[in-house]
């Protein structure tokens, strides 16, 4: 099957139309707000309940109060979606990184190899244990918690830095697996 150009993934799954009126105010704020409506959104707009959990996850994790800031928990998406290879989430929440930085190289930088983009000794330490938690979970010990907050983490940050590695985790493969597409505007976006 080949894929339809106007849908964002490879699956056969359209929107429902016409969409439900909060759907459509939802839709309208992203484009009003980011000149688009990511692809992530649209994937999901087939199945209105699936799509609010989603939205409703990803804005208390990302958007919520946490002693995590925006860029943090942006720096985290873009290690997870690295490691993980997911081309949408790289492109996505590098042109975030970019955004919320400033520096255009940093978004690079984070998705070829984070150990090679200049963080300071706190963000080093978030970012191994995320790396850590995608790749082998089921070593995090105890001596990995203290090393964040040796640098000043919460235990509270430290929840926080697992919900949003664990929620890119997932939304990661859901990407790859439906064969999701970036939005064209991200690719070029705060460069």
């Amino acid at each position: 099957m080949t894929k339809d150009p106007d849908l964002p993934t490879a699956l056969d799954l359209p929107p429902v139309e016409p969409l439900p009126e909060d759907t459509q105010k939802y839709f309208d704020i992203c484009a009003e707000k980011l000149g688009l409506v990511p692809n992530v959104l649209r994937a999901y707009a087939f199945d209105i309940a699936k799509l609010n959990a989603f939205t409703a996850m990803y804005n208390d994790l990302m958007l919520g109060d946490s002693g995590l800031t925006k860029l943090e928990r942006e720096m985290i998406a873009v290690v997870v979606s690295s490691i993980n290879r997911c081309w949408y989430c790289q492109v996505a929440h590098g042109a975030a990184v970019r955004q919320l930085s400033g520096d255009p190289k940093l978004g690079e930088a984070m998705v070829m190899n984070y150990r090679a983009a200049p963080l300071d000794a706190r963000q080093k330490a978030m970012l191994d244990f995320a790396e850590k938690l995608t790749l082998e979970s089921h070593r995090i010990e105890e001596p990995d918690r203290q090393c964040l907050r040796d640098q000043g983490f919460t235990d509270r940050d430290i929840w926080d830095i697992a919900a949003v590695a664990g929620f890119f985790n997932m939304s990661n493969r859901i990407a790859s697996a439906s064969g999701m597409d970036p939005n064209e505007a991200y690719h070029g976006a705060h460069r």
